[in-house]
This record gives C-alpha cells, structure tokens and sequence, in this order.
C-alpha cells in the first residue's frame, strides 16, 4: 500500500515538472511574440512617417532678385506633397506666415497663389533673405536673396550750396551722394548761358588751388549708378578779388563840337565804387559830362567836347581788398592810319598805295615812308626809308571825319617785297605812326620764274651730293684692307 502511494507519488511529480516546463516555454513564445510584434508595429509606423517627410520637396530654387526701391517683388515657393505638414516664410527670427495664414503685421506682405511671398513698395530696408521653410522633425529651407536698388540722390555740402574763396587761395567743394550700387560722383562747371562743359573732376571732393577771378561761378556735382535718373545738385562759388580794369581803347579820338566816350570794363568782388580823373584831379557829373555805369561796364560821356577836354583820363575802382586805376587820353590828334590797297602790285615797277585816315580838323601834313626789303636764303636785310611829304587836299563835304589819300610809288624793282608806313598832322599835332603795310612787285618778263629757280636748285645739289661721294670711293675701297691691317698690328702688339 505503501510503496503504491511512493510510486503515484513520483509520478506526480514528473507530471508537474512537464506541465511546468509547458507552461513556461508557452508564455516564453507568447512574450517573444508579443515583443517581436510589438517592434514590427512600431518599426512600420517609423518607415511610414519617413516615407510621408521624403516626399515633401520645392519644387522651386532659391534665388537672388535685384528690385528698384518703390516696386513689387513675388519671392516663389512651390512645394509637392506638403501634406499635414506646415509651411513657413520668415526673415531672420520674425516669421511672416504659417501655412496660409498670415502671421506679419505689414500691410505690404501678403500670400500670392499658394505659398508665393509678394512684397510691394519695396524700401531699402527690406534688402535681406527671405527663407520659406518646412517644418518637420528635419526642417528644409529654401532661400531668397533680396537686394534694393536705390536711385542716387546728392546733396551739398554745406546744404546752402554757397562758398566763397579769396583769389590766390584753395577751396573744396564737396558734395554726398547715396544710392545702391553706391553711385559715381563727378563735377562739371556751368557757362554763362547755363550750359555744361566737360568734366572738370570726379569723386564727392573737388579742391582748386590758387582760385582766379574766372573761375567763379556755378559748380554741378552730378551722382550716377544706372538706376533711374542721374541726380544733380548746383554749387555757387564766388572768388573775392580787388578790381581788375580793361579799358575799350586807350585813346579815343574826338574834336571840339564832338562827342567822346570813355569806357573801363571793371571786375571785383565785393563790389567796387568807380570814379573818374582828368589829369589826376577828380571828375563830377556835369550836363556835358554824364557818368553812367551799365554791370561792369563804366561809361563817362562828354558832349560837345572843347579844347579843355583834350589831355589824360583814368579810371579808379576801389574795394575792400584793393584799388586799381587806367589810364586812357582823349586827343584831337588823327586816327592812325589804316591801309586798303592790294598787296600785289599790277605793274613791276610802280605800286599805288591807298590809305584812310580819321581826323576831325583838317590834316595839315601827311609822311610816308617806305623800303625794300633784301630777301635771300637765310635772312632778311631791309634797305634805308624813302621819306615822302603830302600835302593831303581839302576832304568832300560828305566825309566830315574820313581822310582818304593814295600815292603812287615809282622807280621800284621788279620782284621784290616793300613796306610802308604813314603818319599824319592836325593842328593838335602828329598821330601814331601806323602798323608796317608790306606789298609786292609783279615780276619783269626777263625774271626767272620760281618753278625753273627751285629746278635749277635742286639739281645744283644732286650734283653736288654726288660729286661728294664718288670723292669718298677710294677710300671706302680700302677700308676693308685697313681693318685687316688693324686687326694684325694689334696681335703682334
């Protein structure tokens, strides 16, 4: 009975052990199986979502876009299968939109078919880059580049556009100019009727040196960088100087009943105070004296001029940084001869020689003088004056200031050059001697004519020239001997 209850005891036992290592190797395959399925699932899930984020691309590439200041600009972002996830635009750490939604409070950006970013009235200020990006796990960016560009504008320095220099000194006109790309500056100084010359100088400083009078005026500072319109601005340069005086003539011719006019051309800066003299004593306005001043131009007029009003005469400008003076003499004496005749002569042995001259008293004496001058190769010899006294006849009652006269000059040399000059007398004396008139001579039929002269020349020294080389013949012929002869002596030496 015993040893039956030990036997079924055993036998439970191993039945127990079996049931055990049954139920554990069954929940071992289910644990394993349950992991294994697990990591399957979650391993399907992670490919999916690589699968979906792989598949949202641009469909378009980041770009640099050159825009003027005042435009609209559409920065393109196009991209294929976004799906869930969302689209950004923003420009450094500010963001401009989220998907189709607007985020900025800029009334000029907005959405534009899709995702497109479109910014109107550009300013300076929106240069930069603008990234549209996906936002993932991974974000993906694409990037634009805006650049602005600006029309120049210039302006002077200092901004009343005025400067003033003293002469002999320096200056600097300066002028600042902006824009994008940053413009060129150049300078061109304006004539008197307003039109442009040539480019005086280029970048925003232009110095002269040591300034004249001449040299005021209007200064143009132009800036340029080919987008849109050049921009200009006018500069005035005025040059302080003490007066400089031109006179019109230095002598002017009158007589008594007659009217004279005087008149000095006066610059200075600041402006002078002008007077007039009559041999070094002061003149005042007088009902025959009228004294009248027109910009620079400085007039005295007398009326009815008498005897008295004959003699020297200046003209004195006064300013804060000088004074000048010029001298002119109103005179009764004859004009200066001037001479109308041809300078060819029609004869080879004679010449008639006409000349006018102004006077209103009648001329008392009229001298001509006149030579011939030696010409050859080298230089010019003149021979001594013919002088000749006329006595001038009484003028036409319709030439009451003109004087006219001719003499005809015999016994000259065919072929050759002369000249002449004229003096004339009033009754208040000589004039100046008149300016040298020279005429020419017809040449004789016996003359050589200059063609066959220059033929003759010529060949005089072609043969020449030869007859001096084959002189040198002999020699040339020896010299190759001569060098030999040289080249042993030195060996030997």
């Amino acid at each position: 009975m015993c040893s039956n209850k030990l036997i079924r005891l055993s036998i439970c036992r191993k039945a127990y052990t079996v049931l055990f290592i049954l139920l554990y190797g069954l929940t071992a395959h289910i644990t394993h199986a349950a992991i294994s399925n697990r990591s399957k699932s979650l391993g399907n899930k992670s490919l999916a979502t690589t699968s979906s984020t792989s598949q949202a691309r641009f469909i378009t590439q980041g770009h640099t876009y050159r825009a003027v200041v005042g435009e609209t600009l559409t920065l393109p972002c196009e991209v294929e299968n976004l799906g869930s996830l969302v689209l950004l635009w923003r420009r450094g750490v500010n963001v401009l939109s989220a998907k189709d939604m607007k985020v900025t409070q800029d009334d000029r950006i907005n959405l534009v078919n899709g995702y497109n970013l479109e910014i109107s009235e550009l300013e300076p200020q929106d240069a930069g880059d603008y990234v549209c990006q996906i936002v993932d796990k991974v974000n993906k960016d694409q990037v634009h580049t805006v650049e602005i560009l600006v029309p120049p504008s210039v302006r002077a320095v200092p901004s009343s556009g005025q400067i003033t220099a003293r002469k002999g000194g320096a200056v600097t006109l300066e002028c600042k100019a902006s824009g994008n790309p940053v413009p060129q500056v150049s300078w061109m100084k304006k004539s008197g009727t307003g039109k442009s010359l040539s480019r005086i100088g280029e970048g925003p400083i232009l110095t002269l040196e040591r300034v004249e009078r001449q040299q005021s005026g209007v200064y143009q500072c132009t800036a340029d960088n080919s987008v849109g319109e050049a921009a200009t601005v006018d500069m005035r340069l005025d040059v302080l100087y003490p007066p400089d005086i031109v006179t019109e003539k230095s002598w002017i011719h009158s007589g008594e009943g007659f009217e004279a006019t005087l008149v000095c051309i006066v610059h200075a800066d600041p402006q002078p105070t002008v007077s007039w003299f009559q041999n070094s004593f002061p003149l005042q306005p007088t009902d025959r004296r009228i004294m009248s001043s027109r910009g620079n131009r400085h007039q005295l007029t007398i009326r009815h001029v008498m005897q008295e009003d004959f003699g020297n005469y200046s003209c004195v400008a006064d300013n804060s940084l000088g004074r000048s003076k010029k001298y002119m003499e109103l005179s009764g004496r004859p004009g200066p001869a001037e001479f109308h005749s041809a300078p060819w002569s029609k004869s080879p042995d004679s010449y008639n020689l006409t000349w006018k001259v102004d006077s209103y008293p009648p001329l008392q004496e009229v001298r001509l003088l006149y030579r011939k001058l030696m010409m050859n190769e080298t230089f010019q010899q003149p021979a001594r004056w013919h002088d000749v006294i006329l006595t001038p006849s009484s003028r036409p009652a319709n030439e009451p200031l003109t004087h006219a006269m001719s003499f005809t000059l015999r016994g000259l040399q065919s072929g050759s050059v002369y000249e002449a000059i004229v003096q004339a007398k009033n009754r208040y004396g000589w004039n100046e001697v008149s300016d040298i008139f020279q005429f020419y001579t017809q040449r004789s039929p016996s003359d050589p004519r200059v063609e066959e002269m220059e033929f003759v020349a010529s060949s005089t020294s072609r043969n020449k020239s030869h007859n001096q080389i084959s002189s040198f013949r002999p020699i040339l012929l020896l010299f190759p001997f001569l060098l030999i002869l040289q080249l042993h002596l030195h060996k030997w030496h």
